[in-house]
């Protein structure tokens, strides 16, 4: 099925058979915060930890149905909700962002003691996250392999597709409008913290995270939250897991740089698959089936048993 924006659109909006949760549960921080998990228990000694993408959540078709597809094949499963990103606001100023992998360090070491093996699998923003927490220090030790799906590993190029090509004002219209939203209310729970003048005239990702992303998480501005946020410069030496990298060539969310082939085929862990269609987190195949979740699956049985 042929075409970025309809393999991003389309299967985003087809109903289907999705993963249940079987427990809910709030995880609390060191500084204050809190994180919500859900968990699909199958009885296995496997886990997969589940990373939403940007203003997703445990219930997003796309995290539901890894969920579903990794249960059938022998693996518990546990999605968290970025701080912000659930029903109930995070208690704190701050929020997510693309770089944000401590939250994501903290769920693994909260939930991995009950199990044998555990991967981390992330999606778009959470895709980042998850090879950041990777590559950036050793994960956890019962952590035995990473997948990104859609991710964009160079955080600049990402930001600058997004803003700067028409066909893509569709998708910055829809995420703006929440992450605004989520602005306005902290400006109300937090008076005297974040500067609200013009919020609503913002129109790009560029001028979001220079005014409110870069500065409630100790970056100097968009610019250098982008470049330290990206998992690709930290991906050669520090990855001591198999990870693979799972984009779309027609992915209209991601730039040249999020497809690095070379450090590909010279890293003995870090594995690149760029699929010529499947859109942004779509890839969808014959009978409406996500080809992504099965070579997902696939990708974890060999990196275990090996």
């Amino acid at each position: 099925m042929r075409g970025g924006h309809f393999q991003t659109i389309v299967p985003a909006l087809l109903p289907r058979r999705a993963a249940g949760w079987t427990a809910r549960e709030r995880l609390e921080l060191d500084d204050g915060d809190f994180l919500d998990l859900a968990w699909r228990k199958t009885g296995s000694r496997r886990l997969a930890v589940l990373s939403h993408g940007l203003e997703g959540s445990v219930d997003a078709q796309y995290i539901r149905g890894m969920a579903r597809a990794l249960c059938a094949t022998g693996w518990d499963c546990l999605a968290w909700n970025f701080r912000g990103c659930g029903a109930e606001p995070n208690r704190l100023p701050r929020s997510y962002h693309s770089g944000e992998s401590g939250d994501l360090r903290r769920v693994v070491a909260h939930a991995a003691a009950d199990y044998e093996a555990v991967a981390v699998i992330g999606f778009s923003l959470g895709g980042n996250v998850t090879l950041k927490y990777l590559a950036e220090a050793p994960p956890h030790p019962a952590v035995r392999a990473g997948i990104a799906v859609s991710a964009p590993v160079d955080v600049a190029s990402s930001a600058r597709v997004l803003d700067g090509r028409a066909a893509n004002r569709l998708y910055v219209r829809r995420f703006l409008k929440t992450l605004l939203a989520k602005m306005e209310r902290k400006a109300a729970a937090f008076p005297g913290k974040i500067d609200t003048a013009g919020l609503w005239k913002i129109r790009t990702f560029g001028e979001f995270d220079d005014r409110f992303t870069a500065p409630l998480h100790g970056y100097a501005g968009a610019v250098d939250y982008w470049t330290r946020a990206s998992s690709l410069p930290l991906l050669e030496r520090g990855l001591t897991v198999p990870a693979l990298l799972l984009n779309a060539l027609d992915d209209p969310l991601l730039a040249p740089e999020s497809f690095p082939r070379s450090l590909a085929e010279k890293s003995a862990l870090f594995h690149l698959e760029a699929t010529t269609g499947g859109g942004h987190v779509g890839f969808l195949t014959g009978g409406l089936r996500r080809w992504h979740e099965r070579r997902a699956a696939e990708f974890l049985a060999a990196a275990v048993s090996s």
